[in-house]
C-alpha cells in the first residue's frame, strides 16, 4: 500500500507550535506542513468561507499523498472539521483521515479543573463556534465554561510584537475579562495554537493558581494514542523523519516567521490550490 506523510494544516504560522511537539513525540514519520499565509488570519471569517478553504488544504494534502492530516488550527477545526469529516471524506477518499486540535484537549480538561470552571482563550471565530463548549460538555457535562475573544493576539505574535509592552496591554485586557467572568475558573484552554508564544505573560496576569494548558503536548500525545488504536492508517504513513515545509504565500517570508513558531530555521515551497 503507498505510504504518504503526516499533513498538518494551519491558516498560518501557528500550527507550527503544535507541529514541533508532534514530531518530538513521534519523530520516525515523515510530515509535511502547509500554511494558508494567503489567507490568514481564519480567526474572523465566516464558517462557510473557513469550511472552504480548509477542504481545498486537505485535498492538496490528499493529492500529495497524505493518509492522515491534522488541523493544527483551532478556527479550521471549529469550524470546517465535522463537516470534512462527515459530508466531504466519503468521496476524497472514505481511506484517509482528518482530526482536529479541539477534541484531544477537551478530552483531558477534566482532570485538571477542581472548581468545574474552565476559562477558554481564543480566536472570534472559535469562540463564537461554541466548539469548546460543546466538546467539553460531551466528555464532563458538570464543567461550565467561559470564553474569552482575543482578536489582537494572533496580530501581535505574527509581527514579532508579543514580548513588547503593547502585548502586555491586550494580555492584560483579556485575561482580566476572563477572570472577570468567573473567580472560580482554575484551569486556562489556550485555544489557539498562535497562544503558547504568550504563554508567560498569560500566566503573569492571571492568579498563580491557575493552570493553563496549551495544545502542543497534549494533541501529540492523543496522536500517539490514536496512530496505536488504528495499526491500519498507522501502516500507510511512511516513516523517514523527513518534514517539508509549504505556503499559499510568499516561502522567504514564511522562513523568517517560522523559526519564531518552530524553533529552528526551516526551508518552503509555494503552494498553489485547486480553486
Amino acid at each position: 500500500m503507498q505510504q504518504g506523510s503526516i499533513g498538518i494544516f494551519d491558516s498560518g504560522y501557528g500550527g507550527l507550535t503544535v507541529m514541533k511537539e508532534i514530531v518530538t513525540a513521534l519523530p520516525q514519520y515523515n510530515y509535511l506542513y502547509l500554511g494558508d499565509n494567503a489567507r490568514a488570519p481564519y480567526g474572523n471569517r465566516s464558517f462557510d468561507t473557513v469550511y472552504h478553504y480548509t477542504l481545498q488544504c486537505v485535498q492538496w494534502f490528499f493529492d500529495k499523498g497524505c493518509p492522515l492530516v491534522i488541523l493544527a488550527c483551532n478556527t479550521a477545526s471549529a469550524k470546517a472539521l465535522r463537516t470534512i469529516q462527515q459530508n466531504d471524506l466519503q468521496h476524497l477518499n472514505p481511506d484517509n483521515r482528518v482530526l482536529g486540535v479541539i477534541r484531544p484537549t477537551t478530552e483531558i480538561v477534566g482532570t485538571y479543573t477542581k472548581t468545574k470552571e474552565v476559562g477558554v482563550l481564543a480566536t472570534n471565530g472559535t469562540v463564537q463556534s461554541k466548539s469548546y463548549e460543546i466538546e467539553i460538555g460531551k466528555f464532563f457535562p458538570e464543567i461550565k465554561v467561559h470564553q474569552q475573544a482575543c482578536p489582537m493576539w494572533v496580530p501581535l505574535i505574527e509581527n514579532n510584537e508579543h514580548t513588547s509592552p503593547g502585548a502586555d496591554y491586550f494580555v492584560k485586557e483579556y485575561t482580566e475579562s476572563l477572570m472577570q467572568q468567573s473567580s472560580n475558573i482554575d484551569t486556562v484552554l489556550l485555544g489557539c495554537t498562535h497562544y503558547p508564544l504568550l504563554e508567560q505573560k498569560i500566566k503573569n496576569y492571571l492568579p498563580a493558581s491557575v493552570t493553563v494548558l496549551s495544545q502542543g503536548a497534549i494533541v501529540a500525545a492523543s496522536l500517539k494514542e490514536y496512530l496505536q488504536r488504528h495499526q491500519q492508517l498507522e501502516s500507510r504513513i511512511s516513516k523517514g523523519a523527513e518534514r517539508s515545509f509549504y505556503t499559499t504565500d510568499s516561502p522567504v517570508d514564511f522562513n523568517a516567521h517560522a523559526r519564531l513558531f518552530y524553533g529552528t530555521e526551516i526551508e518552503s515551497s509555494y503552494a498553489e490550490l485547486k480553486s
